[in-house]
């Protein structure tokens, strides 16, 4: 028995409840070529297993933030494929962020280096940082009151030992650990998936329709790209225009690179899996999938920066009926995967 904030709980064996296991081989649909790496092992760094049983640990403990209320699991939900289900995520205290957690599944294989809605970050392991420091995300006031309250737990230190080869606690150890778990966190082997392996039974009539809309006529694919459907680039759809104001509730990536061009754009979210991530777009204001197809169809909200992919001016007039809709509907819930599930461990370094 272990007695923890006065209560006596039954001691839980801390390795059985995060095991080393082998780095996972993708699932179909995801890796397979040499360029981008073909499995997780073929990476430039690759994860090992022990830097991925330390990041399981990290990516659900709450320690991380500065009132031990929000680990990464809290926004980054792994039942709704690592994203959330509220249009906006909530840090310490309660306070609401401006935007929804995006998936991070299959980010190994991301198109181009951008992480987060705007892309501030260059990888997996800048970005699994930027919320500790996040006033309304984690709280923590540097990243070095986080290395300094992680290496005051003296259970982590066997586990970054086991990692990294010293049981020095730094910041780079703990986001390439969180990194590399995020990594494993794969989706595929989706009834899409199946279909374009050959079993074409995988697929209803109307998700088939669906599939010939987004690749043909639909157009989707001229951003939604790729085994991922992404081509993680920024794109301005208008969500979140005020024409009475002619500003934007969220700029997005124009605050990073301060270019008139990338007012109002957002990274091109995967739509593997994406029936699990209601509701939608950064800020989650639209509340099903059939919202956002039409909301694509009609050419999204005109602004002086509308992407010219979507911009009516310039793009296919769309104008979906509500079959079509319905079809690039079930198409969507068709890219649901396997692979990425977890739970959180049931126990945690001491």
């Amino acid at each position: 028995m272990a007695c923890f904030d006065g209560h006596a709980v039954e001691a839980v064996d801390l390795e059985a409840a995060n095991p080393l296991l082998p780095i996972p081989d993708p699932p179909l649909g995801i890796g397979g070529e040499k360029n981008p790496p073909a499995t997780l092992l073929d990476l430039e760094n690759p994860p090992t297993p022990q830097t991925v049983r330390l990041g399981r640990w990290l990516f659900f403990d709450k320690r991380l933030s500065a009132d031990n209320t929000v680990a990464c699991a809290s926004c980054h939900k792994p039942e709704n494929a690592f994203s959330e289900t509220t249009p906006v995520s909530t840090g310490i205290g309660g306070q609401k962020g401006g935007r929804k957690a995006p998936s991070f599944t299959n980010q190994a294989w991301a198109t181009l280096p951008h992480f987060f809605w705007d892309g501030r970050a260059a990888s997996l392991d800048e970005q699994a940082g930027g919320p500790m420091t996040n006033p309304i995300e984690m709280g923590q006031k540097d990243h070095s009151v986080v290395v300094a309250k992680i290496a005051a737990i003296p259970g982590y230190a066997k586990y970054f030992e086991e990692s990294f080869g010293t049981p020095e606690v730094t910041i780079e150890r703990i986001t390439k650990a969180i990194a590399d778990y995020e990594r494993t966190r794969m989706s595929g082997n989706s009834a899409w998936d199946r279909y374009v392996a050959g079993d074409k039974s995988a697929l209803s009539d109307d998700a088939k329709k669906g599939r010939t809309l987004f690749f043909g006529n639909g157009f989707c694919n001229n951003c939604h790209k790729g085994p991922n459907l992404t081509d993680s680039d920024f794109h301005n759809l208008g969500v979140g225009w005020d024409e009475k104001t002619q500003t934007f509730a969220d700029e997005g990536r124009y605050a990073v690179t301060q270019e008139e061009k990338d007012k109002g754009a957002f990274k091109t979210p995967s739509i593997r899996d994406v029936s699990k991530r209601a509701p939608y777009m950064h800020d989650g204001s639209m509340k099903t999938l059939e919202e956002v197809v039409r909301f694509y169809s009609k050419g999204g909200t005109p602004n002086p920066y509308l992407d010219r992919k979507i911009d009516r001016r310039f793009a296919e007039q769309l104008d979906f009926t509500d079959a079509q809709v319905n079809q690039l509907v079930r198409f969507m819930e068709s890219l649901d995967g396997e692979g990425y599930r977890d739970t959180e461990p049931a126990a945690f370094p001491q």
